[in-house]
């Protein structure tokens, strides 16, 4: 026979439980569909790519339901830390792929026209070859504090438009600084082991699932988009992959009638 100490602790036990579920439905009902992204900095189709993405997502109507993650990638890890006899980009890839020096240039042309269809000024002329094992560490630091997406943009900004070597540590402070990270933060992001372990994890990820080359976008873990694909592609992925994400998460699909009526919305003026 039970005395009432233990039903009151019976019951607690009881309540927490069906809290605990409840607060996990709502938890689930709110989480967003995930995309990752492997990227290296140095990779001119991965902003090419970013912004593709980032334009199919402003067509889409759920993309408030869509959480991105930049995970690394290296695609030249060979590169030293330190260089002595500087190349510009033109002479490595002609160097790297045996092609000449002029082929190497007009490939790059090539390029710098995709990315200002794109909407990007890039500056191959001004870029640093540099290991990007360190910009790495920096931007593993930038998503724990939630600033993952920015630091994407500022490297890849820093990178191909303004020509900045981002092996160079002064370079990586005042990035992370322009991020919104702290002096100590960036230091730490270059000192403990934690951080290059994490880029090492990515990489080591992608090997797993295939990854050949970046960009390589994953969606919700079932499809993916290897490579700067056109605008339509990201926006036909999105809308399969986040309508099956939403019918595994129960989550109700309302049918809005067609035409706008007078409404007020959140910070906004109503109209």
């Amino acid at each position: 026979m039970k005395n009432a100490t233990q039903w009151i602790i019976i019951a607690l036990s009881v309540a927490y439980v069906q809290f605990g579920n409840a607060q996990n439905v709502k938890d689930k009902s709110e989480d967003k569909m995930k995309i990752e992204i492997w990227s290296d900095v140095m990779c001119p189709f991965c902003y090419i790519g970013k912004r593709h993405l980032e334009a199919a997502l402003e067509q889409f109507p759920d993309k408030d339901r869509v959480e991105i993650e930049w995970k690394s990638f290296q695609l030249n890890p060979e590169i030293p830390m330190q260089i002595d006899n500087p190349q510009s980009v033109y002479e490595y890839l002609a160097e790297a792929k045996g092609i000449s020096y002029e082929q190497s240039v007009k490939m790059h042309e090539h390029v710098e026209q995709m990315a200002s269809n794109a909407g990007l000024d890039y500056h191959f002329e001004k870029a640093v070859v540099a290991n990007s094992f360190n910009a790495h560490r920096v931007m593993q630091m930038a998503k724990t504090k939630g600033l993952g997406d920015k630091a994407e943009e500022c490297f890849f900004r820093s990178y191909f438009t303004e020509g900045k070597d981002i092996s160079d540590t002064n370079t990586l402070m005042a990035l992370g600084n322009e991020i919104g990270l702290t002096n100590a933060e960036v230091e730490e992001s270059l000192r403990n082991d934690e951080y290059a372990y994490r880029v090492n994890q990515d990489v080591a990820e992608s090997r797993q699932i295939g990854v050949r080359g970046v960009p390589f976008f994953v969606f919700d873990r079932k499809y993916a988009v290897s490579g700067a694909q056109p605008v339509e592609t990201f926006l036909s992925t999105l809308e399969q992959s986040v309508a099956e994400w939403k019918k595994e998460n129960n989550i109700p699909e309302l049918k809005v009638q067609e035409g706008d009526g007078p409404v007020c919305k959140p910070d906004e003026k109503c109209k």
